[in-house]
């Protein structure tokens, strides 16, 4: 007969939870969190105060660069009013200049011989002046060129011719006058421009004293 005891089953034991990983770095963590003073209010202001300083900063900057480009856009349309006509008065120079050449056809000595001629030129020569009134209320003026130095940005030189009188680099002669507008070159002078002689001295600074 057997009488050893039957082997009984371990006592059951509920599952017990696991424990989170990280357990000691998040106690460590939430200490550090506890121990960590709230953010200083005098240190908030002045990080706010800093940031509107910035966006004040930022805004005149806009504002300035708005201004100029007014200024620049203004200045367009003043200067496209201003030029607005300087292709026909360029045009018109043309005019000018033959009005000129019909003048030269009819010198003084032939005028007082003929009676008619006289009378054409006159009519010649108040045209002129008028067309001359009308370029003039636009701004356009004749350059002054004869016994003139030569200069690149008014001249432009056809010829040069040997003549030890006058300094190099001066205006003998015109051969086509040349006008400004306002302050722009409307168009250069054509001139022959002398060489040979004593070399031209350089302009003096204006006394300011």
């Amino acid at each position: 007969m057997n009488t050893s005891t039957p082997e009984q089953d371990p006592p059951f034991e509920p599952d017990q939870p696991e424990a989170p990983e990280n357990t000691e770095q998040q106690a460590q963590s939430g200490q550090n969190s506890a121990d960590t003073p709230p953010s200083d209010p005098e240190a908030r202001i002045a990080e706010l105060l800093a940031v509107v300083e910035t966006l004040k900063n930022e805004r005149l900057m806009a504002l300035a660069e708005a201004e100029n480009a007014n200024k620049r856009a203004d200045k367009r349309i003043a200067d496209n009013a201003k030029y607005a006509v300087s292709n026909l008065c360029k045009s018109l120079l043309q005019v000018a200049d033959n009005l000129g050449r019909a003048l030269m056809a009819a010198p003084t000595d032939v005028r007082a011989q003929n009676e008619a001629v006289k009378n054409l030129a006159l009519g010649v020569e108040l045209t002129e002046k008028e067309l001359g009134g009308v370029l003039e209320s636009q701004g356009v003026k004749r350059i002054e060129s004869l016994n003139q130095a030569f200069d690149a940005n008014l001249h432009n030189a056809v010829q040069e011719v040997e003549n030890a009188e006058v300094p190099s680099g001066t205006v003998v002669q015109v051969l086509q006058d040349g006008y400004v507008m306002h302050d722009r070159l409307l168009r250069p002078a054509m001139v022959v421009v002398s060489r040979g002689g004593p070399k031209r001295e350089a302009a003096k600074p204006a006394d300011t004293s």
